[in-house]
Order: C-alpha cells, then structure tokens, then sequence
C-alpha cells in the first residue's frame, strides 16, 4: 500500500565549519621617505570572490582584495589577502545555491577580510583604512545578468 503522506524536501543546513585567511601579503616598496612626504593617497581597491566544491557537503568561499596605495605616484603599500570560508551546505535546491555562495557566504566573510587589511596596514606604519561595506547582493546581481548576457550572445 502506498503512503499517501506527502514527501518533505530535505531540511537545510548551512553552517560555518572554519574561517581563516588563506593569503596574506603587504609591501612597502618606498618606505622610509614614503613617510616624510604629505599624505594625499590614491587607493585603488579590486575585490573578487570565488567559490568552490570541496569534499562531502562543504563548500570553499574566498574573497580576495588588492588595495593599492599611491602618494604623489609612489606606491606607499600594496595589500593582498584571502579571507577564506569552508561552509556545510546540504539541502539547498540548486536556485538557491548560487545566491548562498555568491552573495550570503560572501557577506559572511568580509568583516574578516576588512579587519585582516585594517590590520596589516596599521602594522605597517600608515594610517587606518578600512574598507567600505559591500552590497554582495548587488554584485551576484550584476554578476548573473552579465552571465547571462553572454550566453544569449
């Protein structure tokens, strides 16, 4: 006899399993006289993130930063780092997949990844930065549409 209960979607689950900083790099190319001259910086910042498979139900998140700072077109320092995130995921249909690792986990990460930069920074004798909030929701966005544009090309 067949069960006429209905059949329940697999439950959810989402959970942080580790952060950590995966690469980390500062330079200082002109330093000491970089700090005897007046501090009008130019920054250029380029961020990415990528996600990955890993084994079981976990998934590998990473945002990655570039921060690179001129003063009169010297480089005062160059930022590098690699805020990485191992997430379980498991029971998420595959419409939901692309926003939680594009956008949520993402969200999750940069908080680390500003204090990691705000950091390194300061230890490397100039002044505070820290990076402005980003609406990952907005990039997955426009992310998706330029992927899709292409496709239809």
């Amino acid at each position: 006899m067949a069960s006429t209960e209905p059949t329940s979607a697999p439950e959810k689950q989402f959970a942080i399993q580790k952060l950590f900083v995966k690469d980390l790099s500062f330079e200082s190319p002109n330093t000491p006289i970089i700090f005897t001259e007046k501090w009008e910086p130019a920054v250029d910042i380029n961020l990415n993130s990528n996600a990955k498979k890993a084994p079981q139900d976990l998934f590998e998140v990473s945002i990655t930063v570039t921060v690179t700072v001129k003063n009169n077109d010297k480089v005062a320092y160059l930022v590098e780092a690699t805020q990485v995130g191992i997430f379980g995921v498991k029971g998420f249909p595959d419409s939901e997949m692309g926003p939680l690792l594009g956008s949520f986990c993402p969200s999750v990460l940069f908080p680390y990844l500003r204090e990691v930069v705000s950091e390194i920074i300061t230890k490397g004798g100039f002044p505070p930065m820290l990076l402005n909030p980003v609406n990952f929701d907005a990039l997955y966005a426009q992310h998706s549409q330029q992927r899709d544009t292409s496709k239809a090309n």
